[in-house]
């Protein structure tokens, strides 16, 4: 199992080395530059948009949608032959029904509930001074310490890039792809994930209008 993980893991890597000490930041020293997420994609998942001259969103790509909306799809598909088979087929439930039945009744729900949790705003708002991932604005929430994703816009020190090796499958067959972070690094050197997609291109271009929008600094680790 060591020698399949070293094989997965272990290619060579033609990237250059990246040291956190060439910034001369001492914030950059405090700051874990390890992967912040799991996983990730093999595509752009968001695109960076403009909602109006202070705000900066990031927004569910095209591609991200049709990759939840297929879970529905397929669960309702799948809803539709069960209720066929057993109204006009003359069949009894059985084994095959019913795993028509569970997977009608699971995927639409899974993937509802990503679709909705993935397609949430990225927002970057200057004129409130926050930034936060969801469909609530957080002047609204009493206690804002209590969100998972969110930070005052001062509280900013740099951006982050980092990439990260995914690795999906068994021993027999298995897949890799380098996906791309984008993170946010307070001023204690603590990371906030905005978010991780598979095109390093566009992820670097967003980063650079966002770097411009909020004055800060860019930290290319890819």
């Amino acid at each position: 199992m060591k020698n399949f993980l070293k094989k997965m893991v272990g290619a060579p890597d033609e990237r250059d080395t990246f040291y956190p000490s060439e910034l001369g930041d001492p914030v950059a020293m405090q700051t874990d530059w390890t992967p912040a997420t799991s996983g990730g994609t093999t595509f752009r998942t968001h695109k960076l948009v403009e909602s109006n001259p202070d705000q900066l969103e990031f927004r569910a790509s095209t591609g991200l949608k049709l990759f939840y909306l297929i879970f529905l799809v397929v669960g309702v598909g799948a809803l539709i032959a069960f209720f066929c088979i057993i109204s006009f087929g003359g069949r009894q439930v059985n084994w095959g029904t019913l795993c028509l039945l569970g997977v009608g009744i699971t995927f639409p729900t899974a993937g509802a509930r990503l679709l909705y949790i993935r397609t949430a705003p990225i927002v970057f708002d200057r004129r409130r001074g926050f930034f936060w991932i969801g469909r609530k604005n957080p002047e609204h929430v009493f206690n804002k310490g209590t969100l998972k994703h969110f930070a005052e816009l001062e509280q900013i020190h740099a951006l982050q890039l980092i990439s990260k090796l995914v690795v999906t499958g068994s021993q027999l067959d298995y897949s890799r792809y380098f996906s791309y972070e984008l993170n946010l690094v307070l001023e204690d050197g603590k990371r906030i994930n905005v978010l991780s997609q598979g095109d390093q291109d566009s992820l670097r271009e967003d980063a650079e209008t966002l770097a411009a929008f909020l004055d800060k600094p860019i930290w290319d680790a890819t």
